[in-house]
């Protein structure tokens, strides 16, 4: 507290006996009514910006007023432009007004005024934490540290809480986090901010009964009522972050995506490193469309924490639909790389092998993707699959012979194998082989439409039995009604037999199918649909 004489004292201790027999309000009256008799006492000033800051900060209190905390700091200032608390109490100011910059620019002050100001370094690291700058966070808590070593707990609790979830969980980390909370309670009875921080937080247990309405409306699917329930506790507790998350939840569930992101970023807003928020945030922008968004929270996290998996693969899948295919392969080995564990990654490994398969074109790592997968999990046939049709996409039909047998091997009714051998043999001219390997399949799978359709485009093209063919087509489109390739061989079928009316008709058909499905070029179907009747 600034010094300026009794008469101040008096003034402040009246001050103080009204605040503790009548609370906040009747204080900042009080203190208003000192400063009309009194209008250039600086520490009047000072003592109301605090009631306001105090009020404003009130979980209970939804409203703001932090421009009057300001105001009256700027007042005092005034009078004692080299007082460093002043200035370190606008800057708070600032910071829950979220001016950051500002906020930080007035620390810097104060410790230009006065260089161990430790709570000045502190606050330095808080708005660097706001920023996402987490390891400058460090740097300043630190700082704040090596100037006050005792009566700085809230330093050593912000380490621990960057330190807890952005590094791997080593035993370095974990003796360096277990340190660092170990130090934050050891100190704590010689902090008093951290323990107004620590009763602050203990106050929020005071909606649980609220929030286990909310919660119970929600599993009997009475969202709209959970919505009035966490907007009336949040009306009572602006502050308090969890409601924010819960509010996000209940409007992405309705389909209120941009409420849903105003919330989540709310919470991000109190807390930068709320992991469950950036990731709720980043399940919003995605069910939304929003992929550029999303990609810009995804990068967020893994700044946050680069060596959670999961978040380079999904951000790898965003970058794969939107095109950016270097981007993606680039998170994609990442995600491999970290290997959180063999299933998961291998379906990585597996996605990967496709990019590279059928969009990068890059047949040789793909088939090492692939092999990546095997050795994680050799008992998924579906990388059998995989890895024989990238051997036959490079040519290398005796390799992808020697897969799918080795495939068969291990499960020899497998229909999807014999399906593919078919399209092997069939490749390689081995038509008999081909028919063979088609028959099991359906044998082993009898909606297996591709097989019918293949098996179909044989004796159409390569052995000229047009009926046969036709059946085979037909069944192809029984098991698959929405099968535009099965109706469009019909349509040539049909076409050789000489209904060109009723061709021109399962041609439409196809045509009106592949619109939704994309599975074939429309122009070889209108090339067709033309050629009928030239």
């Amino acid at each position: 507290m600034i010094n300026t004489g009794k008469k101040d004292t008096k003034n402040i201790n009246r001050i103080e006996q009204v605040y503790k027999t009548c609370g906040i309000q009747k204080a900042i009256e009080a203190c208003q009514s000192e400063i009309m008799s009194d209008p250039t006492n600086p520490q009047l000033h000072v003592r109301l910006g605090d009631l306001y800051l105090e009020w404003h900060l009130d979980i209970s209190q939804a409203k703001s007023y932090i421009d009057e905390a300001i105001t009256e700091y700027q007042r005092a200032l005034e009078s004692y432009l080299d007082s460093p608390e002043i200035y370190h109490k606008i800057g708070i100011a600032l910071y829950h007004k979220n001016e950051i910059e500002k906020a930080i620019n007035y620390f810097e002050i104060a410790i230009e005024k006065s260089p161990k100001y430790a709570d000045a370094y502190y606050m330095i690291a808080e708005c660097y934490l706001r920023k996402g700058r987490f390891w400058d966070a460090i740097e300043y808590a630190k700082k704040s540290l090596s100037v006050s070593k005792l009566f700085n707990a809230k330093g050593h609790l912000l380490i621990y809480n960057v330190l807890k979830i952005s590094r791997k969980k080593t035993i370095a980390n974990k003796w360096a986090c277990f340190k660092e909370l170990f130090l934050f309670f050891l100190k704590l009875p010689f902090d008093k901010t951290a323990q107004k921080n620590m009763m602050k937080a203990f106050s929020y247990m005071s909606f649980l009964p609220m929030l286990m309405r909310g919660l119970i409306e929600v599993k009997r699917n009475g969202l709209e009522n959970a919505l009035e329930i966490y907007q009336e506790a949040i009306d009572k507790a602006p502050g308090f972050i969890l409601l924010y998350c819960l509010l996000g939840d209940i409007y992405r569930a309705l389909g209120r995506y941009e409420d849903a992101v105003t919330e989540y970023k709310m919470a991000i807003w109190y807390d930068n490193l709320n992991i469950s928020a950036y990731s709720a945030l980043c399940l919003c922008y995605e069910e939304c469309g929003d992929y550029d968004s999303a990609i810009e929270i995804y990068n967020k996290l893994i700044h946050i924490q680069p060596d959670v998996a999961e978040y380079h693969g999904n951000l790898a899948h965003i970058l794969y639909m939107k095109g950016e295919i270097k981007e993606a392969i680039a998170h994609y080995q990442n995600a491999i790389m970290l290997n959180p564990n063999p299933a998961w990654t291998s379906l990585i490994a597996q996605t990967l092998g496709y990019v590279y398969q059928d969009v990068d074109k890059n047949i040789d790592a793909s088939i090492s993707a692939y092999q990546t997968a095997y050795v994680l999990t050799p008992e998924d046939m579906e990388i059998f699959i995989n890895i024989g049709s990238a051997y036959y996409d490079k040519g290398d039909y005796d390799n992808a012979l020697s897969v799918y047998r080795k495939a068969l091997d291990l499960q020899p009714q497998n229909a999807k194998i014999h399906c593919n051998l078919g399209y092997l043999h069939w490749g390689k001219g081995d038509i008999d082989d081909a028919i063979k390997e088609y028959e099991l399949a359906i044998r082993y799978d009898s909606l297996y439409d591709i097989a019918y359709n293949n098996l179909g485009v044989i004796y159409l093209d390569d052995l000229g039995h047009v009926k046969k063919a036709a059946e085979l087509f037909q069944k192809a489109i029984d098991c698959n009604p929405n099968y535009a390739l099965a109706y469009y061989n019909l349509a040539r079928s049909t076409a050789i037999m000489g209904d060109k009316i009723e061709a021109a008709k399962l041609y439409q058909i196809s045509m009106n199918i592949n619109n939704v499905t994309g599975e074939m070029d429309p122009q070889d179907i209108t090339d067709r649909i033309q050629g009928l009747f030239d």
